[in-house]
């Protein structure tokens, strides 16, 4: 394995060499260049603003969690082994006997199966009993004033959190969710929010925080609206010859070569596959050795979730294990 990247470590020593500054942000010069943005811009009142960030605490708790994501530091067979079990595959079946109606409406609506949308709250917040236990504001402030690498990232996502907690109705700074500001039993970033959540039981409010129709209902609006092609298959093994083109292994998440180019690359899929079938070639690390597979263009769509072919391949496999019990 390759070693970690040295710029989370330098981004890391700079920001808690800061570690004395006082927790608040009314007086961040960036927070107040956001403040008159959007008093200027969309209408907010500035006292509230400058209330609000002056009770929002920088977490150092925050810069280490994100500096060194699972997707990042762990081997395939154990990042794996934290969202592939039974105990999460018997909490789908649960969730989906509770949930069935509302979940098959999803998939006849959106033509997203209903064990993807189980298996990707099953792996975003165990269901929903855990959906992340800091304050959003704290978090997306932290992220977006003292994270260099993606402040621009952040800052736009925290003008999003606003403008949705108003448009929403929410308090600001109540509201909880993970180290990066996502949010409710999807964990929908602020700006997904606003873009994918859907009212899915018509009571006029799209609550994924609390309501589990409707992130039923959003979870599967945001594939659709990515462009999930119903029934059509995800993944499948692949084999590869002695001199196969590794290089060709994990460059990129979107399918750019056909089944036809990967066969002169020594890589074939197992089973049946159109030659003109596009597919990502994934190679993976596991305790004896390497597996592969070729994600199709559904496996891309799962990681627009999260941009990891680790992520879209737990998703996946967490959803045929929720099935494959559910057929019991």
């Amino acid at each position: 394995m390759k070693s970690p990247p040295l710029w989370p470590l330098l981004v890391l020593a700079l920001v808690f060499a800061h570690g004395s500054m006082a927790s608040g942000y009314a007086d961040n010069p960036e927070a107040q260049l956001l403040i008159q943005e959007l008093v200027e811009e969309e209408g907010f009142d500035r006292t509230e603003l400058e209330q609000l960030f002056a009770g929002a605490e920088r977490k150092d708790s925050i810069l280490k969690a994100i500096a060194r994501p699972a997707e990042k530091t762990k081997p395939w067979y154990e990042y794996r082994q934290i969202f592939v079990t039974d105990k999460r595959a018997r909490g789908g079946v649960d969730f989906y006997r509770v949930h069935a109606a509302s979940l098959q409406r999803a998939e006849r609506e959106f033509g997203v199966p209903a064990e993807m949308i189980v298996a990707i709250i099953g792996v975003e917040t165990r269901y929903g009993s855990n959906k992340g236990s800091y304050r959003v504001v704290d978090a997306l402030s932290t992220l977006a004033f003292d994270y260099p690498p993606r402040s621009k990232f952040f800052r736009s996502e925290l003008k999003h959190y606003l403008l949705m907690t108003r448009e929403q109705g929410l308090p600001a700074g109540e509201m909880k969710g993970s180290y990066a500001g996502a949010m409710g039993y999807g964990q929908f970033i602020p700006s997904s929010y606003r873009a994918y959540a859907v009212d899915f039981d018509g009571d006029g409010v799209a609550d994924i925080f609390n309501n589990p129709v409707d992130a039923i209902g959003s979870v599967a609006n945001y594939f659709s609206e990515h462009k999930w092609r119903e029934g059509e298959a995800v993944t499948a093994p692949a084999r590869v010859g002695e001199n196969y083109r590794q290089e060709w292994m994990n460059d990129g998440l979107k399918p750019k070569r056909t089944v036809a180019e990967l066969a002169e690359g020594d890589i074939f899929p197992v089973g049946e596959a159109s030659a003109d079938a596009r597919a990502t070639p994934i190679e993976f690390e596991v305790e004896d050795g390497l597996e592969h597979w070729l994600g199709w263009y559904n496996f891309y769509v799962i990681t627009r979730y999260n941009r990891s072919a680790m992520y879209a391949m737990s998703v996946y496999q967490l959803s045929q294990e929720i099935e494959a019990k559910r057929q019991l």
